[in-house]
């Protein structure tokens, strides 16, 4: 029966339907066709599945994301960095994935760091002579970044559907984030010097610096506003992300003067558009964890993998598999929360730090992001850049591998992910 219900999802998404349709009607044909649930619990399973405060907290990180897109804040930072390492080989590149790494603290969001930076550093190289491929490689495959590094809306819907501190899960994604950052500048230094991309000279000159410096400052705040509520724990996730976005609006009314009072209600309903398509999923997914535990998914699987007496080791490489494959055909939310809540289990009997666990899960999730055939930073790059799709899927292998052998390197050598949550809360 449940796989009936997952067929039945995938043939729907296949043939073209949204993911939280696919899902509502997978599950209802589900609860016809076994008879022994009442159709009433598809509302109050719904109900439940958005009844979680803390989920609050992600319409804010989205909101947050749209204040800065049209803020400038992105420009900001552009500018600053491109001070310091324009000056290199393929500067414009390592900029891509250094603001990547900046503006990750602030919206959280892959698909929105990928839209605010890809729209000012796309053109930029494409001016210095950058090809517009390797262009559009580059920025996806930082984007992918964002997720990651705290706040992290991905790491946000981990904690939720698993009790797992969302603290810990942000700090454990600090060290994966800034590898992904090193992985990546490594591959663009090769890339950059066997094409020749171009050098932009510039003197250091405090004249210079100073402007960028003093523009950038408010713009570089925000992250740590975010970061150090969260992790000193003076204020709850909810309150760190009014308090971001109170911030981030002020700034941008009153110091940039970059957004105008008439602008704030498009932004607004822009950001409560995007939320509420991710909050349909909660919805369905509550709905889908009913089932799940109806049918003892999680109790008959732990059996299972308990039967083929699985090392931790065989058990992580199964997992990742498994993620990288459900990530590059679906979406990443419902995979999350679905599939997570019925492996922690198995991951907590073989000894498996639940934190390790789930930023592995989320890495591998956010990877898929960059992953064809769903690969959705690959359609928005190719929509951004105005490059063929199939010709970007051929340029992002190199970028590709670069994340999987971070991949690698976390899920084997635990203490990259644990050690920041260990040394900060004990």
């Amino acid at each position: 029966m449940i796989l009936l219900l997952f067929l039945i999802m995938f043939v729907l998404i296949a043939i073209g339907m949204s993911i939280w349709l696919a899902m509502g009607i997978s599950a209802v044909f589900y609860i016809l066709i076994q008879g022994e649930i009442s159709l009433r619990t598809v509302a109050s399973s719904m109900v439940a599945g958005v009844d979680i405060p803390t989920l609050v907290a992600i319409p804010l990180f989205i909101l947050a994301g749209e204040l800065m897109n049209k803020s400038g804040i992105t420009v900001k930072l552009t500018q600053l960095t491109d001070y310091f390492v324009g000056r290199f080989k393929g500067g414009l590149a390592y900029v891509a994935v250094l603001v990547n790494v900046i503006v990750a603290g602030v919206s959280g969001s892959a698909v929105a760091d990928a839209s605010a930076v890809s729209s000012v550093l796309l053109p930029a190289m494409k001016e210095r002579g950058y090809d517009k491929t390797f262009a559009a490689c580059v920025n996806g495959a930082a984007a992918v970044i964002g997720p990651i590094i705290p706040p992290s809306i991905p790491m946000i819907f981990i904690g939720v559907i698993s009790g797992i501190s969302i603290g810990k899960l942000f700090l454990g994604g600090v060290v994966p984030g800034l590898l992904m950052g090193g992985f990546l500048l490594a591959t663009i230094t090769v890339m950059a010097r066997r094409r020749g991309y171009p050098v932009v000279r510039q003197e250091i000159a405090w004249g210079t610096l100073w402007p960028l410096l003093r523009d950038s400052f408010f713009a570089l705040v925000a992250p740590l506003i975010i970061i150090l509520g969260v992790v000193g724990g003076v204020v709850t996730l909810v309150e760190v992300a009014v308090l971001a976005n109170v911030y981030i609006l002020a700034i941008s009314l009153f110091v940039y003067r970059s957004i105008r009072w008439r602008d704030i209600p498009g932004i607004f309903r822009h950001a409560g558009v995007f939320s509420s398509s991710i909050m349909i999923i909660f919805a369905v997914v509550g709905l889908f964890q009913y089932i799940v535990a109806f049918e003892q998914v999680g109790e008959r699987l732990g059996e299972l993998l308990q039967s083929l007496d699985l090392s931790p080791v065989v058990f992580l490489l199964l997992a990742n598999v498994f993620f990288l494959v459900m990530g590059c055909v679906l979406d990443a939310v419902p995979v999350m929360l679905i599939f997570f809540p019925v492996l922690l289990p198995t991951a907590l009997q073989l000894g498996i730090d639940p934190v390790h666990f789930g930023v592995v899960v989320v890495l591998n999730l956010m990877i898929g992001l960059l992953t064809p055939p769903i690969g959705v930073l690959l359609f928005l790059e190719a929509k951004i850049a105005e490059v063929p799709f199939d010709e970007l899927v051929r340029a992002i292998w190199p970028f590709l591998l670069a994340l999987f052998a971070v991949l690698a390197l976390i899920t084997y050598i635990p203490g990259l992910v644990t050690w920041l949550p260990a040394l900060v809360f004990g």
